[in-house]
């Protein structure tokens, strides 16, 4: 999702500045929206590669998100010679990789990310960057600095710190588009985060420091979507003081507000001429939303008007491909030549626009053997701990996306489209509680969302969310009613599918060996699916009975413990009831992708799969509608939405 006009770009006086710099000079850059950042961040690779003579091993590339990294490995890949090698990771993935490789007797999947990234920081301090595969860097490049808070701005502070003397770094941000301050939950504790890495860099490297800006705008190619570009130096320099931010960031978003209702009304997404437009439009599309239960609705909307799309995922979401599980389980070797790979891969669907050459670089990155050979255990352990490179984990390209402005922060397209945002009002204070009002953060993010569009900028009218809510203890939305105690629907998120065992081999009475075969060949994304009530006895007494995923009427898979138990959660009263009646259907779900797994090779063997123990899995998304029986509803539903 580049603009075409970057491919070919002779850098400004700017960004050669920026690429100029010595391996180990330690440059600030802040870069605005569209301002080519990631172009020079390849040519910056390239220089410290080809120019300053560093071994493609001896940089780190470190990003907020999926998305930037996806954007910076395939920039890379497209338009950079030297440092083809040269992998970009999320901060998340990173701190993963250093865990597993310093402490591989611990099963680090099993924490949370802000502790594990707490975790790594720990090791970065005990050294283990010292005695990690590819030793201390040289050079550190750092994206998305903006989003930097709380842990994982430690982690990076305690990285720069440790070999401040003999690594170089490039960081790269704009605090004007800074969205992720939401991670620290504290309102207080996060304005003092806006830009406290920028100040920590200033107070540690002083004069060393090299300062540069990056300011023209290459994205916005018509004078309507550059109209917002002039509120992000505003942004930037938002008052110190909590008083004067707060009204100059109430300023601001009303501004920026006022200024996007003037572009032209899109219109409903009820409306068959609003459907059609998303569907013949020949460019890219994104519908941008203030939440992700705002995201499922319009989600839900398009998939009942028939209009094909995909839904943005999070960070912390990532699939693996099927063809991995194809090949795995193609080959009883334990090693590969490339030419053997490229082989096996003939016979398996490749992901859109890829090459084996592509593929067998990425592979190589997690499962490098001795003498330019692909490891086949490592390729297995690295889909077991889901340490897949980001490029082979990210979703196929959609012309429409539907998605959060945080999660489409760095993306660009062709046209978007904005739900009406919301007119700011502090709430009411009762007491002494504390309400998080955050002004500067809202301003923000439509800043953010403002500036994606390439050529067009659309306000879409807002639909109906008033059922949509959050259980903040599951962090699932939910489909509520007209009581507060209601539950119409549940959020499904991406672990709902069972991998303990493989399809068919799990409460279900079908071949595992065929149902695999159906998976491969008959099951596409964006297939409605369905969550079906294989019997009423709850496999313990805080979950739910078992569900089978189906799909065109073919049961393909049954649902996870986590599933179970988080759907028994949110439909008892309170902690000391029981739930009476589950509902026998859950509707309005559709296949985001089929998936690999590693599990155990000898439950795949007795399954009378091939014993490196991968298989193939339904990956289900949507908000899904509880569906009942006449007279069957518990009393926490509104049975007049709630029912079939």
């Amino acid at each position: 999702m580049t603009s075409p006009i970057l491919e070919n770009h002779v850098l400004t006086a700017e960004q050669q500045a920026v690429v100029d710099q010595p391996w180990d000079a330690r440059v600030l850059v802040t870069a605005g929206a569209g301002a080519g950042k990631t172009h020079t961040l390849v040519r910056r690779l390239d220089a410290l590669v080809e120019r300053e003579e560093l071994e493609t091993s001896e940089i780190l590339v470190l990003s907020f998100s999926r998305a930037a990294v996806r954007e910076l490995t395939e920039r890379i890949g497209r338009r950079s010679s030297a440092a083809q090698r040269v992998r970009a990771q999320t901060f998340d993935a990173w701190a993963a990789g250093l865990l597993n490789r310093a402490y591989p007797e611990t099963d680090w999947s099993t924490l949370p990310f802000d502790r594990r990234i707490e975790a790594a920081t720990e090791a970065i301090d005990r050294g283990a960057v010292e005695v990690a595969e590819h030793g201390v860097p040289a050079h550190v490049v750092v994206d998305e600095v903006q989003d930097l808070v709380g842990a994982r701005r430690e982690m990076v502070e305690a990285l720069l710190d440790r070999f401040q003397e003999n690594c170089g770094f490039t960081v790269v941000g704009d605090s004007a588009q800074s969205v992720y301050g939401f991670q620290v939950s504290d309102p207080d504790l996060r304005a003092e985060e806006t830009d406290r890495f920028r100040d920590w860099l200033r107070a540690s490297f002083g004069e060393d420091l090299v300062e540069l800006f990056l300011g023209e705008n290459f994205r916005a190619r018509t004078e309507d979507v550059r109209s917002a570009l002039r509120f992000g130096p505003q942004l930037q320099r938002l008052p110190r003081d909590p008083g004067a931010a707060v009204a100059e960031a109430e300023r601001i978003h009303g501004d920026l507000r006022a200024l996007l209702l003037t572009a032209p009304n899109f219109g409903s997404l009820d409306s068959e001429f609003v459907q059609a437009a998303l569907n013949d439009y020949p460019g890219t599309t994104a519908i941008l939303c203030r939440d992700n239960g705002q995201a499922l609705m319009v989600s839900g909307r398009l998939a009942d008007a028939g209009v094909p799309h995909s839904v943005q995922r999070s960070a912390q979401e990532r699939s693996a491909p099927v063809w991995i599980a194809g090949l795995l389980a193609s080959t009883s070797a334990s090693t590969l030549q490339q030419d053997r790979f490229t082989e096996l891969l003939g016979d398996l669907e490749l992901p859109p626009g890829s090459s084996p050459e592509a593929l067998w670089r990425s592979v190589r990155k997690v499962a490098r053997g001795a003498r330019g050979v692909l490891d086949l255990a490592a390729l297995h352990r690295a889909l077991a701990e889901q340490r897949l490179p980001d490029e082979l984990t990210a979703p196929p390209a959609s012309s429409l996306v539907v998605s959060t402005v945080h999660r489409a922060k760095g993306l660009e397209f062709d046209r978007v489209l904005i739900v009406e945002p919301r007119v700011l009002k502090e709430p009411r204070r009762v007491a002494k509680k504390k309400y998080d009002y955050d002004p500067a953060a809202e301003a923000r993010l439509l800043y953010v969302a403002m500036t994606r569009a390439r050529d067009d900028l659309y306000v879409l009218d807002t639909p109906s969310t008033w059922q949509v809510r959050k259980d903040g203890r599951l962090d699932r939305w939910y489909l509520g009613g007209r009581s507060s105690w209601a539950r119409n629907g549940i959020e499904i998120l991406g672990d709902d599918v069972s991998h303990a065992l493989p399809p068919g081999a799990e409460d279900l009475q079908e071949d595992p060996v065929g149902l695999l075969e159906h998976l491969r060949t008959g099951v596409a994304p964006g297939t409605r699916a369905e969550l079906a009530l294989l019997h009423g006895i709850p496999v313990a007494p805080d979950q739910s009975p078992p569900y089978a995923v189906t799909v065109d009427g073919r049961h393909v898979a049954v649902v996870s413990q986590r599933f179970r138990t988080d759907l028994c959660r949110m439909l008892r009263r309170n902690a000391h009831s029981e739930v009476e009646n589950w509902p026998p259907l859950i509707t309005g779900l559709r296949v985001d992708c089929v998936e690999s797994v590693a599990g155990d090779a000898a439950a795949a063997e007795r399954a009378g799969l091939d014993n490196r123990g991968v298989w193939s899995a339904p990956r289900l998304c949507g908000l899904g509608r509880f569906q009942w029986y006449d007279g069957q509803a518990p009393t926490n539903a509104d049975t007049e939405e709630g029912s079939a």
